[in-house]
């Protein structure tokens, strides 16, 4: 019988995300399972130079991009109405996919609700799928949600 104690929703703040998300949710509340809601803030725009300007982009504060993301959670903690789940919080900075797979190793998650499209542009292009990374190196099962999932969900007992 499958136990879930723990469930990691990654999001950008796309309504992609906001598909995983919703999914992640209806599974913590079968289960009783805690939500965990994780924001990562992309190490590629703070490191990497843009390759058509002829000086450096300023830095772009830590601090700030942080607060942001906890008010994004925060936001959306209340957006979707889960107060009553008394989610968990978190703002990681790094490379999506490295940190969303460190979370649910550090969280001991046992799943993890992805959405198969978030932000898009050229990070996408360089960095590749992160939902595919995610499913090749996390520790647990992961839930990948396409888009479209929610606006025509299967009909029960079809293929």
């Amino acid at each position: 019988m499958v136990h879930l104690k723990r469930v990691l929703a990654p999001t950008d703040f796309s309504e992609h995300s906001r598909c995983s998300v919703r999914y992640a949710v209806e599974i913590a509340q079968k289960f009783g399972a805690e939500l965990v809601l994780l924001h990562v803030v992309p190490d590629a725009i703070l490191t990497l130079p843009d390759a058509v300007m002829p000086t450096p982009a300023p830095v772009a504060d830590l601090d700030a991009l942080t607060r942001a993301g906890n008010d994004g959670l925060a936001k959306l903690v209340a957006d979707e109405k889960l107060e009553k789940l008394n989610p968990r919080c978190e703002v990681r900075i790094g490379s999506p996919s490295g940190e969303i797979v460190a979370a649910a190793k550090d969280l001991h998650a046992d799943l993890i609700c992805v959405s198969t499209h978030g932000r898009t542009g050229l990070s996408r292009v360089l960095l590749g799928s992160v939902a595919e990374l995610i499913v090749r190196h996390a520790p647990c099962p992961v839930l990948t949600v396409r888009p479209k999932a929610l606006e025509h969900p299967p009909e029960p007992g079809g293929a």
